[in-house]
């Protein structure tokens, strides 16, 4: 139920971010994608693979 509070969220973050986005400094409106950082189709990687991308 997480992910999808988190998505309704960022919905509502998209719509007021692009009403208030100047198109000259932001050309591409925002995508739900831009307020949702925990919502990836990725799978899961290990923490010795993680790990190795923190250097």
């Amino acid at each position: 139920m997480g992910m999808r509070v988190e998505r309704s969220t960022a919905l509502l973050a998209m719509i007021l971010a692009n009403q208030a986005r100047d198109p000259k400094k932001r050309p591409e409106p925002y995508t739900v994608e831009d307020f949702t950082p925990h919502d990836k189709d990725d799978k899961p990687i290990s923490l010795e693979d993680a790990k190795a991308t923190w250097a």
